[in-house]
């Protein structure tokens, strides 16, 4: 229970932080309007190394369902905390979602597009294709998660995960998926980082919110479960 607890924890504040740079740089009449991509893409990479920090010495910081299920293919996770991971990790995306409600409420209510609103809670994408759209999903979070199974085989740590390889080299490489393959959905490379904050959006009483886009919204839970997979095939044969 323990585990399950950080896994909340640590994506619970990944969410807070990584949704609440996209609501500082987009709403109306934040400090931070305008900020641009740069500035969302680092703050992600660094909103990941908190949640590692804080995960990581108890449950080894997965903070996504689809390198949890990744890892227990490869082996290095063992399939009975598999689901209790995912819920936690979910869970811990809704609560995050709904903190940054609360924190940015008044810049919600001063923000008129419907769009905007839901971009600070879960990933769009730029041009909707839903089959390339699945295509970058697959492809970023097959990235994410072959890089980070190569960090742990070069033994950073005794522990598995995304705190395996310490947090820096994980801050670094969401940075990267960011700025290199983030530019067609948003790279949510994460189902708990797009559903928890879908389903808070949609619970949530926020002012001419529209729409939570479930009709998107299969993409980047089943794009980036099928990357994971691969990427454990992969890693397994290469490696």
């Amino acid at each position: 229970m323990q585990q399950y607890l950080f896994e909340f924890l640590g994506t619970m504040i990944l969410i807070l932080m990584g949704d609440g740079v996209v609501a500082n740089v987009c709403l109306n009449k934040t400090k931070g309007q305008g900020g641009g991509w740069v500035v969302i893409t680092m703050a992600w990479g660094f909103a990941v190394m908190c949640g590692v920090f804080i995960a990581g010495p108890i449950s080894g910081a997965h903070l996504n369902p689809a390198l949890t299920l990744g890892l227990a293919i490869q082996g290095s996770f063992e399939w009975s905390k598999v689901f209790g991971y995912i819920v936690a990790q979910i869970l811990g995306g809704i609560v995050g979602g709904y903190l940054v409600w609360v924190f940015y409420k008044d810049h919600f209510n001063a923000t008129e597009d419907q769009a905007t609103k839901l971009g600070c809670f879960c990933t769009i994408p730029a041009i909707r294709n839903y089959w390339r759209n699945f295509v970058c999903e697959v492809i970023g979070t097959f990235v994410l998660v072959f890089t980070i199974m190569a960090f742990a085989t070069q033994g950073n740590t005794a522990e598995v995960g995304l705190g395996s390889s310490g947090a820096f080299p994980v801050t670094m490489l969401i940075m990267a998926i960011g700025m290199s393959l983030g530019g067609t959905t948003g790279y949510a490379i994460n189902p708990a980082r797009d559903l928890g904050p879908r389903i808070a959006h949609a619970i949530l009483p926020i002012k001419g919110k529209g729409s939570s886009d479930w009709a998107y919204s299969w993409i980047p839970v089943l794009g980036p479960v099928v990357g994971a997979v691969l990427a454990a095939g992969v890693f397994a044969l290469v490696f």
